[in-house]
């Protein structure tokens, strides 16, 4: 049996059907172009019968791909079947994915049909796709709830209408590795399929056990691994793509079985998505979350400095990241204090060390982390305690497109206010500090979070603002979240004002 292991990344379709996670045409070709450069073996742009809107993304994604195989769901009714065959007319390899429920659950409860309408729906579903695609696979919905005989008799009908992929799906995250992996080597071993037709695994993450299914399952005989980007997908989500992938490379030992996907390319498809849908990575996300090559514990950090392979099994460089982080919180050791203050340029001194490591403690123990930023005013303001900030006194906003703000602002005893236009509220509101202070950056990240519970919560924004080639952080905190927004980004230009002054 061959070793390498396809992927179909369903990120376009199943990720997209995430809460939150919907995109427009232009996110779709957008995220197409990123999933061709991470060179899947296929994706699924959609599902074509939902919406004219969905048609359309499905058939600019099929006439744009070139390198990979492009594939439309439809549900084994004809109407769907042609649909999704229409879509996928500017294809260059296009495949046709067609799928029907096989567990007493959903024929009872959803379907209501019989075991047998069931198989003679399979039959015709397959053939008409076939005739309309010359590529074609067949999904049975709720496989790992089916009864293995039945789901026996169900993929050989399949195979004998021509599917060329037979696909069995943990739909609702409800089996174990042990479990699929059983199903799998079953089915396999029962159906006797010709040597072209590959068997996929689709696994969700209910019970958190999706890639270890997806492992599993490629053990028990599966060649593909159904998957999103960022493990994306209805309720806890599909299989991550990142995982399983870096699973096969960097225990290639346990799991001897390769893929195509140009792992360099993980990180910026990661990136990408978040910033089309809005969904944050959990910053505990394997491979691409942001603390997954980071290291905060000083025992950590000291391993690391002298050599990454004591904490780190895989390098960002893997995976499309610039290097690992040394985080600086209140674990940090002197250490990773030292090699930091190294990597931004600051050659201290003993002495000016152990002085920068006390005031560094005092600030970690106020704050979760302390960025690079914090880092360089903790060193600007040790050297000068000379330089003096601007505090926000008042923020009003009118408008909405477009909109415009008034900011006071106090450095010592001058006050300064200021009005500017902006496309929304914090636009211009950010645009009037710029023009207050007198120098303007690129706001590059912008999170906000309720900070308490209840209606009137305190919201937090976090701020990244790139000047002058350097990233500052910056934090705000309001009732009022344009408030929040613009205290974040006030307090990013004053960490630049604090070591420009000591330049």
């Amino acid at each position: 049996m061959p070793d390498r292991v396809e992927i179909f990344d369903t990120t376009l379709r199943d990720g997209e059907q995430s809460p939150g996670a919907s995109m427009n045409v232009a996110e779709k070709l957008e995220m197409a172009a990123q999933l061709e450069r991470l060179n899947v073996d296929t994706m699924e742009a959609g599902f074509p019968v939902a919406s004219e809107q969905e048609f359309e993304g499905v058939r600019k994604v099929a006439a744009m791909i070139t390198n990979c195989k492009v594939a439309a769901l439809a549900r084994a009714v004809k109407g769907d079947i042609e649909c999704a065959a229409r879509a996928l007319e500017p294809a260059k390899k296009p495949v046709l994915h067609t799928f029907i429920a096989t567990s007493d659950i959903h024929l009872e409860h959803k379907l209501r049909m019989t075991r047998q309408q069931v198989l003679d729906r399979t039959g015709e579903a397959v053939a008409l796709a076939k005739s309309l695609v010359e590529r074609v696979e067949f999904s049975a919905e709720d496989a790992t709830r089916s009864d293995w005989d039945y789901l026996t008799e169900v993929v050989k009908t399949a195979i004998s209408a021509g599917a060329d992929v037979i696909n069995l799906p943990d739909t609702v995250g409800y089996t174990t590795p042990g479990e699929i992996e059983e199903m799998f080597r079953y089915i396999i071993a029962k159906v006797n399929a010709p040597a072209h037709v590959v068997f996929s695994s689709h696994n969700h993450n209910d019970l958190g056990l999706a890639v270890a299914n997806a492992l599993a399952a490629v053990r028990g005989g599966a060649r593909q691994v159904e998957c999103t980007v960022n493990g994306i997908g209805e309720r806890a989500g599909n299989t991550s793509l990142e995982e399983v992938v870096m699973a096969f490379k960097i225990r290639n030992n346990v799991y001897p079985y390769f893929t195509n996907v140009v792992t360099e390319e993980i990180y910026k498809s990661s990136r990408m998505l978040s910033n089309i849908t809005g969904l944050v990575v959990p910053y505990n996300k394997p491979i691409v979350g942001r603390n997954a090559f980071a290291h905060e514990a000083g025992i950590h950090q000291h391993g690391v400095i002298a050599s990454r392979i004591t904490y780190e099994i895989m390098t960002p460089e893997s995976v499309g990241r610039s290097r690992s982080e040394l985080v600086l919180g209140k674990h940090s050791g002197k250490h990773g204090l030292a090699k930091k203050c190294e990597e931004l340029g600051f050659k201290l001194t003993e002495t000016e060390l152990s002085t920068l490591y006390q005031k560094f403690i005092a600030l970690a123990d106020r704050k979760k982390e302390v960025f690079e930023d914090d880092l360089r005013v903790l060193i600007a303001s040790m050297r000068d305690e000379s330089f003096v900030t601007y505090h926000l006194e008042e923020v009003t906003t009118a408008g909405h497109n477009p909109a415009m703000a008034m900011v006071k602002l106090r450095k010592g005893d001058q006050e300064i206010i200021q009005t500017a236009i902006g496309d929304g509220p914090v636009d211009a509101a950010c645009q009037a500090l710029e023009e207050a202070i007198g120098f303007s950056g690129k706001l590059e990240e912008f999170h906000i979070r309720a900070a308490t519970p209840g209606k009137d919560a305190l919201g937090e924004a976090h701020v990244s603002v790139r000047i002058e080639g350097t990233l500052y952080n910056g934090t705000g905190a309001s009732t009022d979240i344009i408030e929040a927004a613009v205290r974040a980004y006030l307090n990013a230009l004053n960490k630049y004002l604090a070591i420009r002054s000591t330049k």
